[in-house]
Parts: C-alpha cells; structure tokens; sequence
C-alpha cells in the first residue's frame, strides 16, 4: 500500500523548490518519463514549462490550501498569482500568452491539481485552472457586467430568473 502521507510529502516539496523559483529542483520531483494530462511530457517537458511559467510570471507563487492524499493519488487547491512580467513561448495556461507582452498586472486565481506518485516520484499530473480569470486579471478579456436591472425587470413580469425563455 502507498505511503499517502509521504506522498503528499512529494508534492509539496516540488511545490516548494516551484515558490522558491527553484524550477530545476522542482522538476526533479518528476519520474523521467512523467506523464501530463495523460500524455508523456517527461521530466525534460516538465522543466521546460516551468521555466516558461517563470519566465512569463517572475514571482509566480502557488499556495495550497487543501490537500487529500489517498495512496499514490496527491490532490492540492490552492491559490495561485504572479505578475505579468514576461512573454510566454510555450502553449501553457490555456495556450493564451504565447507571444503576448507583458502587462506588468498582477493576477491571483484558484487552482486544483492532481498528481499521482509512485516510487518517490510524481508519474501523472492534471490541473484545473482558472485561465479565463487570470486573463481577465491581466487585462487582456473583458470581464463581462450584466445589463443593468435585467435580472430584476424579468423578476417583475413574473417569470424567474432563467426560467420561460
């Protein structure tokens, strides 16, 4: 059975070489042949992004602030921000700041990442990010505003909210 406690461990060690922008220590929490959202990136794959997460965000920063290990299953949520500073290469978060200039604004969104480690090292990882938020941050969408009193005028003429369209 696995060790869930020093698996967590694991995670949480890659996420603190990550904070310290220790982007070289942090891949070497990744098997060789590691794998990312099903598909083998390898730890070199996985170095790669980091570096251009760092370099796209200088002061990224990742903090955890809910866990569930369950054997070799590690799930962290946790905020996730950093500040606009550098133009990103690679098609990570979401593909969408490939090649767009720094804006210099800060972003801070919610996280949720899934790993699976085995033998000491991460082997699987997934992630939901909020992309759309960040990008909203950054200023590069629009945040949407709902009409002003739609929502009260549809109220008044006695249908619900989203209801008898």
């Amino acid at each position: 059975m696995a060790d869930s406690e020093g698996n967590r461990r694991v995670v949480q060690g890659q996420w603190d070489a990550f904070n310290r922008g220790d982007v070289t220590s942090a891949a070497e929490f990744f098997a060789e042949d590691t794998r990312n959202h099903g598909r083998v990136v390898g730890r070199a794959g996985v170095l790669a992004v980091l570096r251009d997460i760092q370099t796209t965000f200088p002061d990224v920063h990742f903090a955890p602030l809910e866990w569930v290990a369950d054997g070799e299953s590690v799930s962290v949520r946790g905020t996730f921000s950093g500040t606009h500073r550098g133009v990103g290469r690679l098609p990570v978060n979401g593909g969408m700041l490939v090649g767009v200039q720094a804006t210099g604004r800060r972003f801070e969104v919610q996280h949720i990442y899934m790993f699976q480690v085995r033998g000491g090292k991460i082997v699987e990882h997934f992630a939901n990010r909020d992309d759309l938020g960040m990008m909203q941050q950054l200023g590069l969408l629009p945040t949407p505003v709902p009409p002003p009193d739609s929502m009260k005028a549809r109220s008044q003429k006695g249908a619900g909210p989203l209801l008898n369209r």
